[in-house]
């Protein structure tokens, strides 16, 4: 779109990009983003060792005093779960570990030729046993408890790093990480067209883009981040319920939500719901477009129809 300026740049493990209706606010927008999103990583990063949440992690039962951003964090995890009714879950950190993502995707191993043996899923222990104290800013899980902000995290920064970039500016801002995208200040006369595909660094469907004006977009996939242990195959997106990796009903899920935390919230929780996903999201309210394994694809709540060509 013109008048339109963009730049991506890697960051939490994936690609982000950030879009301002004036050019020559782009470089304090991606200034503002890229000091959020070191917040975040310093924080919320399971796989820094050196992070908030890791330390929290380690704690063995004790209370942890960890930075204010992190509190935040971990109530929007609990948010998610409670709005979910647990299927988005931040207590399946050990059934992570468990399937092999115990690490930067890119340096999960595409194949490991050891089997899990029989049995040896881990469900979530469950959100309700995360303890907080606000006014002291500590967390305390019980021992073996570890947490994985997987799903709400990264959407927190998008929406965070957009109205950060909107503050610094003055001007509209978007930001997507990784196909998580939130949008803050003013927005295009037309809105911000987003294209939408399985992986978000592929190139948009034909006749599949998009305008938000407001709030977020998120795209849950179970064909992106894979890889196997044995001859099971793996995806990022844990059920749990069980530990293991959702059946796929849903190859990708895109929702649009009144934030990017709530969309990442409603198309994880589709993928665990499988077959339910449409009337769940139906009721909630959500626009939403479901793609099946073989390509079949569902609308609800009043996502557009695919454009002609």
């Amino acid at each position: 779109m013109a008048g339109l300026a963009s730049e991506s740049f890697t960051a939490l493990g994936t690609t982000a990009i950030v879009v301002v209706d004036d050019p020559a606010r782009l470089p304090a927008a991606i200034a503002a983003v890229q000091d959020e999103l070191s917040d975040i990583d310093r924080t919320c990063s399971r796989f820094r060792a050196d992070s908030d949440l890791s330390r929290l992690n380690d704690a063995d039962g004790e209370w942890t005093d960890v930075d204010d951003l992190l509190v935040r964090a971990v109530d929007v995890a609990l948010r998610a779960a409670r709005l979910t009714e647990g299927l988005v879950d931040p207590t399946i950190g050990q059934a992570m570990l468990r399937i092999g993502y115990d690490r930067n995707f890119a340096d999960v191993p595409a194949h490991d030729p050891v089997s899990l043996p029989a049995g040896s899923w881990l469900s979530a222990p469950g959100w309700r046993l995360i303890e907080i104290r606000r006014d002291r800013s500590q967390v305390r899980l019980p021992g073996g408890v570890r947490l994985d902000l997987g799903a709400t995290a990264k959407a927190l920064a998008a929406d965070r790093s957009a109205d950060r970039a909107a503050t610094a500016t003055g001007t509209g801002a978007l930001v997507s990480l990784g196909g998580d995208i939130a949008v803050a200040g003013a927005s295009p006369v037309a809105g911000w067209p987003v294209g939408i595909a399985d992986d978000h660094a592929a190139t948009p469907e034909r006749g599949e883009t998009i305008a938000i004006a407001s709030g977020g977009l998120a795209t849950s996939s179970t064909i992106v981040r894979r890889w196997s242990r044995g001859d099971v195959s793996m995806h990022h997106i844990v059920d749990p319920r069980t530990g293991r990796p959702a059946p796929e009903v849903w190859r990708t899920v895109s929702v649009c939500a009144a934030t990017c935390v709530d969309a990442n919230t409603a198309s994880t929780a589709s993928i665990i719901l499988g077959e339910e996903a449409p009337s769940w999201l139906a009721g909630q309210g959500l626009p939403a477009r479901l793609v099946r394994l073989d390509g079949t694809v569902a609308r609800v709540g009043g996502w557009p129809e695919r454009a002609a060509a």
